[in-house]
């Protein structure tokens, strides 16, 4: 049985590159975590993974946990 999409299941349509739930998405060396990791669909992973990135640039998340 699939999982389902903890964005889709909360009815998410934007996400904040401000908003600290991204912290969790990431590994401890700040790698982004795979879809198969996350459990979210593609529509919400692309929108996660561009989100981090905007975060990254704004200086909110660095590049590296390190």
């Amino acid at each position: 049985m699939a999982r389902k999409c903890s964005f889709c299941e909360r009815n998410v349509k934007t996400l904040d590159p401000m908003d600290p739930i991204l912290k969790e998405f990431l590994t401890d060396s700040g790698k982004i975590l795979p879809r198969k990791a996350t459990g979210l669909c593609s529509k919400h992973q692309r929108m996660m993974t561009k989100a981090i990135k905007q975060a990254r640039n704004l200086g909110i998340l660095p590049y590296t946990l390190l």
